[in-house]
């Protein structure tokens, strides 16, 4: 996990402070700071939660997207397009979780170039097992109650939609 800072200052709001004095108040820079450091944190969190299994948060949302699938097989490029990531990104991710014995490639028989990434008894072993201690820290947000985290997932919601992500449904 990441050292605490342990700061008797609010590093974030201080620099918010500086900023407005030098180019005048833009909340937006000091909640994008907020964000990208919450992101630290929470992927320090869950990253020391899951390296007991040889894994990363990367490459734990893997074998979870092929827990979800019917088969429990995808094609890379599936995989790519659920995680939002670039295609460099899912084969090294999927690369570690062959290495690992977490998942296997095999041809894809719709697709003569493509690649199919399955998850093995162990791989699924290993999420489950993962995926308990994940929920028992609450995803390393056990600071905030499930109001708070549906009020953080709706206040983001409209980033990810202006993003091109996904269309939200017709009247929302």
């Amino acid at each position: 996990m990441a050292k605490p800072l342990a700061l008797d200052f609010d590093p974030i709001a201080r620099a918010d402070e500086l900023w407005t004095n030098r180019w005048g108040g833009v909340p937006a820079m000091s909640a994008i700071t907020s964000v990208m450091r919450a992101h630290q944190i929470l992927l320090s969190r869950v990253d020391a939660v899951v390296k007991p299994y040889g894994l990363t948060f990367a490459r734990y949302e893997a074998l979870v997207l092929l827990t979800f699938s019917r088969t429990g097989e995808l094609s890379l490029s599936k995989i790519g397009e659920r995680l939002m990531v670039h295609p460099t990104s899912v084969t090294n991710t999927i690369d570690r979780l062959v290495r690992a014995g977490l998942v296997a490639r095999r041809p894809n028989p719709l697709d003569g170039r493509g690649v199919l990434a399955a998850i093995t008894d162990q791989g699924r072993e290993v999420v489950e097992q993962a995926t308990r201690e994940l929920m028992a820290v609450d995803f390393g947000m056990e600071g905030y109650s499930a109001a708070q985290c549906h009020e953080v997932f709706e206040l983001l919601r409209p980033l990810r939609v202006d993003a091109g992500d996904f269309t939200p449904p017709a009247g929302e």
